[in-house]
């Protein structure tokens, strides 16, 4: 044997010892945990890069902690229904003090998930099930597994390492806590729920009982349900009206500022299967709003409904009442009965039990002046209840290389109830309303079938009233096939209002007999919002032939108020010569405002205050416009005051100078002077209207009506913005996060965006390696699981 060749065979029996623990199995090195490297750039946006999905989610969750780690651990205990545990049951949610974070839901459906702790608790733990959860999960794909482990162990690692060194909203709470992927399959599900299930918690837990026999939880008031709550704005432009020729995509989600509904900016790569930027929603971790180098996509809120409910006639021959007939046939109603731990004053734990009772159609509700009849029950039928699709959805979307791609990817019907627009760099744009949708034909809403359309009840005691099923689709939804969708290139744009009016050259009302009701109405008058959307794409398309993202940019921040566009030229015109010296001087402050909600705009404020009465007054509804609404022309009518709502409202716009005048406000004060955020003392001018009733696309929702000190804070409203164009090397994107990346005031990046916002400044968003590693702010770590 030659002295090389025994060389080679020592060295090879060296590595087998090694790589075998020297024949000790006590000694094997254990496969190594998730890692990731984070990569801050400017504002604190985060990039994360990774082997794999796993690693993703490790450095997300890892750098959400660094951000928003009081928030997220807060708002873990609403979904595992622990809220009352560690605040007491009859304390209210955590709201914002000293500018900190809140985990109050404040925007739905008109405030209707306003519950006490026990209550919060109660509904959580009776209306998700961890077990059903686990189950889907174990379906669906390896990679939103691998994903959501990971979170659980950099979430996990972040608070073993900041131990004792937490921000002072959480610094030593018992309720930061380690967590498990159940706790995360709760947290994505409470997401699915804002359009369906937490609407009607007051309902479910009314018809709930306590475990002693006979006590329920009692009527509450008729429940009432609108679309109301957060909006958006998206406009893709395609080839036809880009001045490139390639996809441009606007987007601008309206969410809130301080919950865990607020978007988070990241970029996250898999090298060679997963490199999208954009934005993460609360405790999802995966990009939702975002872009790769092929498509950029946002989504807006529906106008669709995502349940339905259903009466059931109880079986009289069942004394106990837990029998339902379908199509003559007794069925069983089910219990759970739900424990709660409420924390009390002398600092034990007192134990609280509910039963609740549910069907295959949904889970019992119970409210005042519902048309039962006799011996029936109600109950909620929500397909949004236990969805698991939402981040396979999300990982399909990013990865999709074009528009008909990403419409494909949508068929998963995972999302719960968004619409999606989408560009692509080879100049197409989409439209889809593929949300959750319940499967009811129009033909089922037929009065033997519809029973109560204000809270779109259905005949449950016959199977023909029941949900449908489409093939390939999720049970009980519609799939792609029978849901809105419209590619074009020239431009879409959606701004909350129904799939119709997508396209104001194109008029989208379904095959056949229409898509079904649920999805939205269609031939009727449109929110202000949405016809601005198509006012101003219309107007700068005929002056210029094809739009910039400069266009865009300008589009979204000039601050028009249409509803004053359309109502002020007559308005006026009545004021004219008017002896009365308080509404002389309304109008003439009307007539020198610039009809835009800017920060310096003098005037917007009276006319913000006039337009909310005016705009809900019996006395302008009932004869307001002079020219009325056209179904083939829903961009331009209706508009302009009849002669009849003139008197009452000049009366409203008098009474509301004589209000502000008593609030020592002048007529003229620039908006900016009123609307602001304070962060950490430091106070921030805020440009921006209200949206649907003022139609502005900039659209703020504030935490309270005009006060003397003016409108305080926000509440929600225009958020993330992502303006993507691409060139022959990737996407070109420039954004900004209006409220900052973390919710801890001591943090660089709690106010450091707000700037931004207040001067209308979009910032170049890094995409490549090249672009990140140029960014002036770089800060690179490395996250493992140690």
């Amino acid at each position: 044997m030659s002295w090389l060749l025994f060389v080679m065979l020592f060295v090879m029996l060296f590595v087998i010892t090694a790589c075998n623990g020297g024949g000790n199995d006590s000694a094997q090195v254990p496969p190594a945990g998730p890692s990731a490297e984070l990569t801050r750039t400017s504002y604190g946006v985060v990039h994360i890069r990774a082997a794999d999905f796993a690693g993703i989610g490790f450095g997300l969750a890892y750098a959400y902690a660094q951000d928003n780690i009081c928030m997220l651990a807060d708002s873990l205990l609403t979904v595992r229904g622990e809220r009352s545990r560690y605040f007491g049951g009859d304390a209210m949610p955590t709201d914002s003090v000293h500018g900190e974070y809140s985990v109050v839901v404040d925007y739905l459906n008109l405030h209707n998930f306003n519950l006490r702790n026990e209550d919060s608790d109660f509904f959580f733990k009776a209306y998700l099930d961890p077990s059903r959860l686990r189950a889907s999960y174990e379906g669906g794909g390896a990679e939103t597994r691998a994903l959501l482990s990971g979170y659980v162990a950099g979430y996990n690692s972040y608070v073993r390492e900041h131990a004792g060194k937490l921000p002072a909203a959480c610094r030593g709470a018992a309720w930061v806590k380690p967590i498990t992927v159940d706790d995360v399959y709760l947290m994505i599900a409470e997401k699915a729920l804002h359009a369906s299930g937490q609407l009607f918690a007051t309902e479910i837990l009314a018809a709930a009982r306590d475990e002693s026999p006979g006590t329920m939880g009692g009527d509450v008031r008729a429940p009432t349900w609108t679309a109301h709550g957060l909006g958006s704005n998206a406009i893709a432009l395609g080839a036809e009206t880009s001045v490139d020729g390639r996809g441009m995509l606007l987007a601008n989600p309206h969410y809130p500022w301080f919950n865990t509904d607020r978007f988070y900016q990241v970029h996250l790569t898999v090298p060679g299967v997963y490199d999208v930027m954009g934005v993460s929603l609360g405790g999802i971790p995966i990009v939702v709003i975002g872009f790769n180098k092929d498509v950029a996509w946002t989504h807006t809120v529906t106008k669709a409904a995502h349940f339905t409910t259903f009466r059931l006639q109880l079986d009289s021959s069942d004394p106990t009442g837990m029998t339902y007939l379908v199509d003559g046939i007794p069925q069983t109603i089910s219990e759970r009965v739900v424990e709660v731990q409420s924390l009390q004053a002398d600092g034990t734990l007192r134990t609280k039990r509910k039963i609740f009772r549910e069907t295959p159609l949904g889970m019992e509700m119970a409210a005042g002046g519902l048309p039962l009849g006799g011996n029936a029950i109600v109950v909620l039928g929500d397909p949004n209840r236990h969805n698991t699709r939402l981040v396979d959805q999300w990982i399909a979307m990013g990865k999709a290389q074009n528009t008909a791609a990403l419409r494909a990817a949508l068929g998963r019907m995972g999302l719960p109830w968004v619409n999606t627009v989408a560009a692509d760099r080879h100049g197409d744009t989409l439209y889809a309303d593929y949300s959750v949708v319940p499967h009811v034909v129009p033909e089922k809403f037929a009065p033997d079938c519809l029973l109560f359309a204000p809270l779109l009840m259905f005949d449950g005691s016959r199977s023909r009233c029941h949900w449908g099923q489409d093939s390939g689709a999720p049970p009980g939804i519609f799939g792609s096939a029978s849901a809105p969708v419209l590619m074009r290139r020239d431009y879409v744009s959606n701004s909350n209002d129904s799939y119709w009016l997508t396209n104001s050259r194109q008029l989208l009302t379904g095959p056949g007999s229409g898509y079904s009701p649920l999805y939205g109405p269609v031939g009727v008058p449109q929110h202000l919002r949405t016809r601005l959307a198509f006012v101003e794409l219309d107007q700068r398309l005929e002056e210029s032939g094809r739009l910039s993202m400069d266009d865009l940019q300008a589009l979204l921040f000039s601050n028009r108020v249409h509803a004053a566009e359309l109502v002020l030229p007559d308005l006026l015109a009545a004021c004219g010569g008017t002896a009365d010296q308080m509404l002389a001087g309304a109008c003439a402050a009307l007539a020198a405002w610039d009809r835009k909600v800017d920060a310096e705009s003098r005037g917007a404020i009276l006319f913000r205050e006039f337009w909310l009465q005016a705009s809900e007054s019996p006395a302008f509804l009932s004869a307001s416009w002079a020219v009325p609404f056209d179904p083939a022309d829903p961009v331009n009518t209706p508009r302009g005051i009849a002669p009849t709502a003139l008197p009452p409202l000049l009366a409203m716009l008098r009474a509301t100078a004589a209000r502000l005048g008593e609030m020592g406000i002048p007529l003229d004060a620039p908006l900016g002077e009123y609307q602001a955020d304070v962060r950490n003392g430091v106070r921030y001018p805020i440009h921006g209207g209200i949206g649907d009733v003022d139609g502005v696309l900039n659209a703020l929702h504030t935490k309270s009506s005009l006060t003397e000190e003016g409108y305080r804070g926000v509440a929600w409203g225009t958020s993330y913005v992502q303006l993507v164009g691409f060139d022959d090397n990737g996407p070109v994107a420039r954004g900004m996060l209006a409220y900052g990346q973390s919710t801890d005031p001591a943090s660089p990046y709690y106010a450091d965006q707000l700037p931004l916002y207040g001067s209308k400044r979009l910032v170049p968003l890094p995409f490549t390696q090249e672009q990140i590693l140029a960014d002036g702010n770089v800060q690179r770590s490395t996250v493992s699981d140690k």
